[in-house]
């Protein structure tokens, strides 16, 4: 599979740190952050690769040459004048005959293209986005998708948003059909996004590839030092999907959000105190930070699969808010027992996936990759500790030996896992 890597932006908002060189050409740890594309691509094997250049160019075809040095193989395409950010790839279609990666050159990522191009090609779209949630979605683009990962609104920063929101970003990631560039829009320059991507939504041609993995834009010298951080501390190639994974896996209600039995309203959904600050200690440790919830009332009738899905919404919304961010939901949707007004029969079964068993825990190592042994559980009933135990996992119960909340639980996971503090 070919790649496409946009390398033409002029970085005025990081050129305060290097205003002598192209945005790409940027060093971290004395790497520039393209060679660092360039290699995470080599060493899975994309090695066809075009850069389309412009500010600086001869910098950057002085640096790479024909790529032969870095493993690869490099064509460009020189914009004499601006294009947009895909412009120029309706002047490159003779040479894009089948699916393409299109990647950012501003971009730090070290993602498994294995398993994105596999989703991409299992759908069969018209495009793939590659998606993750972050810590700052109340002012990023959103993508709305369903079960499927067929995007149905995709959401700019500008649009009116619902009130609650799955935190699902465009990464600036993409797996592109051909097909897409066959009418050019009739402007002097093309947007990717508003004029290429976009209209597809709800179309059933557009999908979205969700992933916890490591992909930051560094257009801005705060998001730069942060990328150093990362760089240095290892952790941008240590979410790399074909790693194995540490997750803190963390039941819902009594441990995040206030217990009120059955929980079946929306309105009675409210973070504990503290719980955001120890998600964000989690995201900022590189654990993963998976939920895993059993919902009975999906099968006794109480609640529709839409509304927890809202529910869920909120709860992503109001992490959102404080900087936190889930990489992941699993709930059971089972109930053993019988006799409920508007209970849905198929769901009422012993399943291996209601806490105490193990199931939602090593569909999610299944999923992610994750070392089960080397990952925590956290809740505050027997069953949430039985089940992690089941699975393989280090678990912490709120309610015992001291803890008595989500931010205790994760301060005792991080003294022993000695987390550094950022």
């Amino acid at each position: 599979m070919k790649t496409v890597i946009m390398a033409g932006g002029r970085g005025t908002r990081i050129a305060s740190l290097a205003s002598d060189i192209p945005k790409p050409m940027i060093p971290l740890a004395g790497v520039p952050v393209l060679e660092r594309e360039l290699t995470c691509l080599r060493e899975q094997g994309f090695t066809d690769i075009i850069l389309t250049v412009s500010h600086m160019a001869d910098k950057i075809i002085d640096y790479f040459g024909g790529g032969e040095r870095f493993g690869v193989q490099l064509q460009y395409y020189i914009e004499q004048q601006p294009l947009g950010n895909a412009g120029a790839l309706f002047e490159l279609k003779d040479k894009l005959s089948e699916d393409f990666l299109l990647l950012n050159a501003d971009s730090l990522f070290d993602i498994d293209f294995g398993r994105f191009v596999a989703f991409h090609r299992r759908r069969g779209g018209l495009a793939t986005l590659f998606t993750h949630p972050n810590d700052h979605p109340y002012d990023s683009g959103l993508i709305v998708a369903d079960g499927n990962g067929a995007v149905q609104q995709w959401l700019a920063k500008e649009d009116e948003r619902p009130r609650y929101y799955k935190n699902r970003v465009n990464a600036g990631l993409h797996i592109l059909s051909p097909r897409l560039l066959e009418h050019r829009p009739d402007t002097p320059k093309v947007d990717l996004d508003r004029q290429l991507l976009k209209p597809l939504a709800g179309t059933g041609k557009l999908f979205c590839y969700d992933s916890p993995e490591y992909v930051k834009d560094m257009g801005t010298p705060e998001r730069y030092e942060q990328v150093s951080r990362d760089c240095r501390e290892g952790r941008i190639e240590a979410r790399n999907l074909r790693r194995k994974q540490k997750a803190v896996f963390l039941d819902r209600d009594g441990t995040i959000n206030r217990y009120v039995g059955f929980l079946r309203d929306i309105d009675d959904f409210e973070l504990l105190p503290g719980a955001a600050e120890a998600i964000r200690e989690i995201n900022r440790a590189g654990h993963l930070a998976i939920v895993v919830t059993n919902q009975p009332v999906i099968a006794r009738g109480e609640v529709t699969r839409a509304q927890l899905d809202e529910i869920h919404n909120k709860m992503e919304t109001l992490l959102g808010e404080q900087g936190a961010y889930l990489d992941a939901i699993y709930y059971c949707p089972h109930h053993p027992d019988k006799g409920f007004a508007g209970e849905v029969p198929e769901l009422k079964i012993d399943c291996d996936c209601r806490k105490p068993k193990p199931g939602m825990l090593l569909r999610a190592a299944q999923d992610l990759n994750i070392d089960l042994k080397q990952s925590w559980m956290v809740g505050d009933g027997e069953n949430d500790i039985r089940a992690g135990q089941a699975a393989g996992c280090r678990c912490v119960r709120i309610g015992e030996d001291g803890i008595d909340s989500l931010a205790q639980a994760v301060a005792k996971i991080g003294e022993e896992e000695a987390w550094s503090r950022m």
